[in-house]
């Protein structure tokens, strides 16, 4: 059974015919899965690091293709970057070496970063050969970002940074991050005194320490700065508006279809698992479900073509990984009790492999990118009820 299954790939939200490249995108993942280059795996946007597969997709053109040709993308509608990235979710492939840096560092410097910047950085974004990491969570910050301490003093030619940074994916991978850092004392705007850099994790002075999941994985890591050296030519933006900048950014980490499809491989596994005729209430788990990721879709959409427009659309990208995260975590329960059988990451039997894959993968789903409780306070403060 496959992503079309659930009648992806149209609604009202897109105008914009993507079934042709749907279907190029889908031989090749069937390709590689024949060849025995991937297995589906949940949550692969995070788990499934393999700088190999990221320079295929580089090499056919499909990271990035939305960005301008000049800069190594191929000038082709947004919508089209969001059905490819549908279907590399659906299929479990591992996409996790690209992902941070096609989804919201190039986006970032695309719209903050100087020329310099841009020539240098996104082509090789685009080749699936350059990595980012968010340095942004702080060990004693949690989710209220303007609480961060680390701090960037100026220097000679640049800036010298001090500090902490936690829960941050895949440093030990990247080759840079995004960090964001005070550069002014705090003021009574809790808002004020922050700037963003592009930060080089070989430079001397950081300290990575991967932090292992339930899993065994270690995607997370703790990541320590001692007089950190980033020249000028590496500040994004203004300095100072590192606020406004990363709420921005934000918008792109909360919206996309990674924080509802998760776990979608096991939910096709477990479709594909059903008899023509399922028992009833198999077929009102799945009527349910799939009711609910194609709301969550369209809500999704809306979001990608705000940003398209430039909108300010921090509200509604919490709203959707509020709503996603919360749904993923609903979806592997339902079908934990649908299937009936015990979880076991050694298994042959998919349903059981992937359900294993979901359950440990689960409780970080409405942590990471902000935990429910900061997002429902930012939609909160936008409707005027608190």
């Amino acid at each position: 059974m496959s992503l079309g299954a659930l009648a992806f790939g149209g609604g009202a939200a897109v105008e914009h015919d993507t079934a042709p490249l749907r279907a190029e995108v889908r031989q090749f993942l069937a390709g590689q899965q024949a060849a025995g280059r991937f297995q589906p795996h949940c949550d692969a946007w995070l788990s499934g690091h393999d700088p190999e597969f990221s320079r295929e997709l580089g090499r056919r053109g499909w990271i990035g293709l939305n960005w301008p040709s000049r800069y190594g993308g191929r000038d082709r509608p947004e919508i089209e970057r969001y059905a490819i990235t549908e279907e590399l979710l659906a299929a479990g492939a591992p996409v996790s070496a690209h992902w941070i840096a096609q989804r919201q560092s190039g986006p970032l410097l695309l719209r903050f970063g100087t020329e310099q910047q841009r020539e240098r950085f996104l082509p090789a974004i685009a080749n699936g050969e350059c990595y980012f990491a968010i340095c942004m969570s702080e060990p004693d910050a949690g989710s209220d970002l303007a609480a961060a301490t680390t701090r960037a003093t100026r220097v000679d030619g640049g800036w010298s940074v001090t500090g902490r940074k936690v829960w941050t994916s895949h440093a030990h991978r990247s080759h840079y991050a995004i960090l964001f850092c005070r550069t002014a004392p705090p003021s009574e705007n809790r808002h004020a005194g922050f700037s963003q850099f592009i930060l080089d994790l070989n430079a001397p002075g950081i300290t990575v320490r991967p932090i292992r999941l339930l899993t065994g994985e270690a995607h997370f890591n703790e990541v320590t700065f001692d007089e950190v050296f980033i020249p000028d030519e590496l500040v994004v933006g203004e300095v100072g508006n590192g606020w406004l900048q990363v709420t921005s950014e934000l918008g792109y980490e909360r919206s996309g279809p990674e924080r509802f499809m998760s776990p979608l491989p096991l939910l096709l596994a477990w479709l594909g698992s059903l008899t023509p005729s399922p028992e009833p209430a198999d077929a009102e788990l799945l009527g349910r479900l799939a009711a609910r990721l194609w709301s969550l879709r369209q809500l999704s959409l809306a979001v990608t073509a705000g940003l398209q427009r430039g909108d300010d659309v921090a509200t509604q990208a919490a709203l959707v990984k509020d709503l996603g995260t919360a749904f993923e975590q609903a979806s592997i329960e339902a079908i934990r009790a649908a299937v009936g059988r015990e979880p076991d990451p050694s298994s042959r039997d998919t349903v059981e492999m992937l359900l294993a894959q979901a359950i440990a993968s689960a409780p970080g789903f409405t942590l990471r990118g902000g935990t429910n409780e900061i997002l429902r306070g930012i939609v909160a403060r936008a409707l005027g009820v608190r």
